[in-house]
């Protein structure tokens, strides 16, 4: 990236501090982490995902932090946005096993996790490190493939424990997925909204129905969060040429980033993931990482938004 302009009345996003293990809360501000899942070893497509959490990072100096709302808010002025860097080789089962404790180590002081992907193998580690009850994918997928890869976190996830009951798929899309995994979703009684669906519904009607059907029915007896994973491959391809397999006519950027920033509002979302983005085959651009960038911080968005004491 070329070198940016330095402004001191225009601060950029990213390079915030490093998180700490022994992070104490010093502020009543709702804590953010950010951590790379650098997974791409079982991708069935060809991927270079594991390089894409340090091109978000540098994505995110393209940016402000800054909410114009009325009135203009710098997101670090509400918020502590910490970075505790990446997970190494996350892949395989040890690999799983040392993103799930980093997650859970880090969600302990945390508000919100973060996880750069990496290809969506790394949701089951975050998932799980999260200790998530209740699970909303924004995918094109089913992610109910046999077998360990990209294709098959939500099975894994259900096989692992998650109450199926709790698992919302919004953006299903045609000639993307099988009648057989849409069989095996419905067997399992997996919410599904597809991208059609998506597209003929108020936005704020699906963002409730999934918040409630991943909440669960009663929070008293349903502990644990929500986690949300943001597959970018669920966007068109002119907006996403870096996700193996995105496809035309998929969802918009501004979609996806309103849907983000909504699910994001809500205090039972604990952790999230951006996957699918392969940095080394983006548009000259960077669209696509810019894309997941501006995710990251519709992320830190919602967060602030939420309601006061929440967090």
């Amino acid at each position: 990236m070329s070198a940016l302009a330095v402004d001191p009345l225009w601060p950029r996003a990213g390079g915030w501090p490093a998180w700490s293990a022994h992070e104490d809360r010093e502020t009543d501000a709702a804590t953010a982490v950010i951590v790379g899942v650098p997974t791409w070893r079982t991708s069935l497509s060809p991927t270079a995902a594991h390089t894409t959490p340090a091109a978000v990072r540098e994505a995110l100096r393209r940016y402000s932090p800054t909410l114009l709302g009325p009135p203009p808010v710098d997101l670090t002025s509400v918020l502590r946005i910490l970075d505790a860097g990446d997970v190494a080789d996350p892949d395989g089962a040890d690999g799983e096993e040392r993103a799930a404790a980093r997650v859970h180590e880090i969600s302990g002081s945390a508000d919100l996790v973060i996880a750069l992907g990496g290809d969506n193998a790394a949701t089951v580690p975050v998932a799980r490190g999260a200790q998530a009850a209740g699970l909303i994918t924004i995918d094109a997928h089913f992610d109910l493939r046999d077998g360990i890869s990209n294709g098959s976190p939500v099975r894994r996830l259900v096989e692992g424990g998650l109450d199926p009951t709790r698992v919302v798929q919004v953006g299903i899309a045609d000639f993307a997925n099988s009648a057989a995994y849409a069989r095996r979703a419905a067997d399992l009684g997996i919410t599904v909204i597809t991208l059609d669906e998506l597209r003929s519904r108020p936005e704020a009607d699906v963002v409730a129905q999934a918040l409630s059907v991943a909440g669960g029915s009663d929070a008293d007896s349903s502990p644990g969060g929500i986690h949300v994973d943001i597959d970018v491959d669920v966007c068109d391809r002119s907006v996403a040429p870096g996700c193996p397999a995105s496809v035309p006519g998929g969802l918009s950027a501004d979609a996806l980033r309103r849907l983000v920033r909504a699910l994001a509002r809500d205090p039972r979302l604990r952790s999230a993931d951006i996957v699918e983005v392969d940095a080394a085959s983006d548009a000259p651009d960077a669209r696509t990482v810019r894309l997941a960038a501006l995710c990251v911080l519709d992320l830190l968005a919602g967060l602030a938004r939420r309601p006061r004491g929440s967090a």
